[in-house]
């Protein structure tokens, strides 16, 4: 009875028991507000239930649903290329991704055996850019979705003497 307001982050990664909490504190009031994307859910391997994100509006009908399609941060090629992706996916509400941002740079697809032909490939596009483009290598920057990936890209850079700096 305490707390009248709730406020869920990330709510497509909730699993069965955090949607049923959610749903038990949020009973009473109805004053339950959930943000997330259906298709940026990727805990399904500890158990978060992406049902929960879609069958949110169907739990709460007098839900008001904003759809936030428009990119600020990435280039016209990045959010197509992600737009085109995620279109492909099962269980998702349908929303179209734009930016008025530049067209950017045309994007370069590797396909790569392993995590082991990967991280050369990433070494070896680093050499390119140096020699091409007289790149620094201050300048460039490594992605990656999960720490776990960082041995074998640490491992690769040090065997091809590219000096790095891992980032927390």
């Amino acid at each position: 009875n305490r707390f009248t307001h709730f406020l869920i982050d990330e709510y497509q990664d909730t699993n069965t028991v955090q949607y049923q909490v959610a749903n038990l504190l949020a009973r009473r009031d109805k004053n339950i507000c959930v943000t997330g994307d259906p298709d940026q859910s990727i805990y399904s391997w500890r158990g978060a239930d992406i049902k929960n994100i879609l069958n949110f509006e169907r739990d709460y009908p007098e839900a008001k649903t904003v759809i936030l399609g428009q990119n600020y941060r990435s280039t016209k090629n990045i959010v197509a290329a992600a737009d085109a992706l995620v279109k492909h996916n099962v269980a998702r509400k349908d929303k179209h991704l734009s930016t008025q941002n530049e067209e950017g740079n045309r994007l370069l697809i590797l396909r790569c055996q392993n995590e082991s032909h990967e991280a050369l490939a990433v070494c070896d596009t680093i050499a390119q850019l140096r020699r091409d483009q007289g790149i620094e290598y201050g300048d460039i920057a490594i992605f990656y979705r999960m720490n776990a990936q960082s041995r074998v890209l640490e491992q690769a850079l040090r065997e091809r003497s590219i000096p790095y700096q891992l980032v927390g």
